[in-house]
């Protein structure tokens, strides 16, 4: 994800020279971008500083980084399943925080960012923060913290959950006689056509359902197998986020939260 944003930044116009990256093993493709700032020291009071190690890591890196606290700097993470807390525990009083789930379709421009502040961001902070994420895509603001379990799991993870289904369509065709290469060409460019339709303004997915099911045709046949039970791909697809969101909350100690407010939505 780091790779993704920082491609991202310089491919919208942040200029290189601002960028101060640290990072102990580089890839190579980090060593060949010109102009950051690779492993050079710290601004005394950078605008902000964002966190992306993994989030086994954290604990380990946060501690280079307290005297940053305070205020003029704002910090921002997007390490799953670390809260906030943790990063006001290290820094000291009245310093800003963000923590955000950026999602994989950054590495295309198309993510969906949810993000929560510890409300100590002054405005140009704020908007720093947006400018960013921005770059990658759609922010969401969360009204509260112990939502961003249950956006991890449906909307962080949830490209996998695209990809498995991709690949048991290119599966299904093969087993059923298609050449390899078609089925999987097929599969996958099915599920990006669809995808650009739902990107649309006004989108409505149960209207494109209903359209292309037919009375009595294709569609509905196979329809009929993915609610061939109760409740069908609902139920599954409920089950599969709640049993990640339930993760993610055990692991960042944060409980679900059973009434989700309604969210405020800033578009790229």
């Amino acid at each position: 994800m780091g790779k993704a944003l920082l491609s991202r930044w310089l491919a919208d116009g942040i200029a290189a020279e601002s960028l101060f990256v640290r990072d102990p093993r580089p890839a190579d493709w980090l060593t060949r971008v010109e102009g950051i700032h690779l492993n050079e020291p710290f601004p005394d009071q950078p605008g902000g500083i964002v966190i992306a190690t993994r989030p086994p890591d954290v604990d380990k890196i946060l501690p280079s980084l307290e005297a940053y606290g305070g205020g003029g700097t704002l910090i921002m993470s997007i390490a799953a399943s670390k809260p906030l807390s943790l990063f006001e525990a290290h820094f000291s009083k009245g310093t800003p925080v963000v923590r955000a789930m950026p999602n994989l379709p950054a590495t295309v421009g198309a993510a969906i960012t949810a993000y929560v502040t510890n409300g100590k961001l002054s405005d140009d902070q704020k908007a720093l923060f947006v400018r960013l994420m921005t770059c990658v895509g759609t922010v969401v603001e969360m009204p509260e913290e112990d939502l961003l379990p249950i956006v991890t799991a449906l909307s962080g993870a949830g490209p996998a959950y695209v990809f498995a289904m991709a690949e048991a369509f290119a599966a299904a065709g093969l087993e059923l006689g298609l050449p390899e290469d078609l089925s999987h060409e097929l599969a996958i460019k099915m599920i990006a056509g669809a995808g650009r339709m739902l990107a649309e303004p006004e989108a409505d997915a149960t209207g494109f359902r209903v359209a292309v099911t037919s009375k009595g045709g294709t569609t509905e046949a196979g329809m009929l197998e993915f609610m061939a039970d109760e409740h069908g791909i609902q139920d599954l697809v409920k089950r599969t986020v709640e049993a990640a969101a339930l993760r993610c909350g055990e692991l960042s100690g944060q409980q679900r939260h059973q009434d989700p407010a309604d969210l405020k939505v800033i578009k790229d």
